[in-house]
């Protein structure tokens, strides 16, 4: 099934939005206890002096129903910036309108248009669903790689 929806550049006003499907997202994977992400701390991280990320809202009928966070990485082997998006999330009564697909199509336009080397992002093993839809849309789902994480305490720690 396919929807008219609209895709946009995140603004300050949707903030509220943005954080309340970040909310969801992380209940969906069961992260919610990680969650420590306020209004204030995503407005500064989206559209302050020094912001770091980008967000791209996805609309059906006026509303924020999805949205895609993502920021610029650098490949040392292609010698050229990448776009590495951090969280992609539609909600459930809107999955397979086609704004999940919109939205990776917009920001492979993006990564072509800013000469980006590569677009990726992680996947949960778990979903499958997810890995199902990457995979037709012709992503390749690396199987030799992991990621790593240092946060919290062991982040501090890891410093000394």
């Amino acid at each position: 099934m396919t929807t008219n929806y609209a895709l946009r550049p995140a603004q300050a006003g949707d903030v509220p939005a943005l954080l309340g499907l970040i909310e969801e997202l992380a209940e969906f994977e069961g992260l919610s206890h990680l969650l420590s992400l306020t209004a204030d701390r995503l407005h500064t991280h989206l559209f302050g002096d020094k912001a770091v990320v980008e967000a791209l809202i996805g609309e059906i009928e006026g509303e924020a129903v999805g949205f895609a966070l993502f920021f610029t990485n650098f490949s040392t082997f292609l010698g050229k910036p990448g776009l590495y998006l951090e969280d992609l999330y539609v909600r459930s009564a809107h999955r397979g309108s086609g704004l999940g697909k919109g939205m990776l199509t917009r920001l492979a336009q993006i990564a072509l248009e800013r000469d980006y080397g590569r677009f990726e992002w992680a996947v949960l093993d778990w979903n499958e669903d997810a890995i199902g839809f990457y995979q037709r849309m012709g992503a390749t789902v690396l199987p030799d790689w992991r990621i790593c994480r240092i946060s919290g305490a062991a982040l501090e720690k890891f410093r000394a």
